[in-house]
């Protein structure tokens, strides 16, 4: 699930013509396009989605939407380490998986065969 989460500014630099910024998520730090909302300045919050910030929040909505949003685990979900959440489903453990997590190809199945 891709949430837009709300998020506060801590930096703000230009890259390549692009204004971008350092954003703090409760805890988890992102860097964020702020195209969209070039007005924006260090120590407001935005609502961000897929790495854009969208649109200015105030400081009481963006701390009660990350609080329900961690008692959730929507934050683990959007922000924890991929390869920790593949351990934690098993697909981490080799059995069931192949080369970059793809399933592994039984005998006779035809996989092994379209490759080569």
């Amino acid at each position: 699930m891709c949430l837009a989460v709300p998020g506060k500014v801590l930096d703000i630099e230009e890259r390549d013509g692009t204004r971008m910024a350092t954003v703090d998520f409760g805890g988890v730090v992102k860097e964020v396009c702020l195209e969209y909302v070039p007005d924006l300045q260090v120590g407001e919050y935005a609502i961000v989605h897929v790495g854009f910030a969208l649109q200015r929040l105030d400081e009481e909505s963006a701390r009660q939407t990350l609080a329900l949003f961690e008692e959730l685990g929507l934050l683990q979900e959007e922000f924890g380490d991929p390869w920790e959440a593949a351990v934690a489903s098993g697909a981490g453990d080799g059995a069931a998986a192949g080369a970059g997590g793809a399933p592994a190809a039984a005998p006779g199945d035809g996989a092994t065969e379209a490759i080569r």
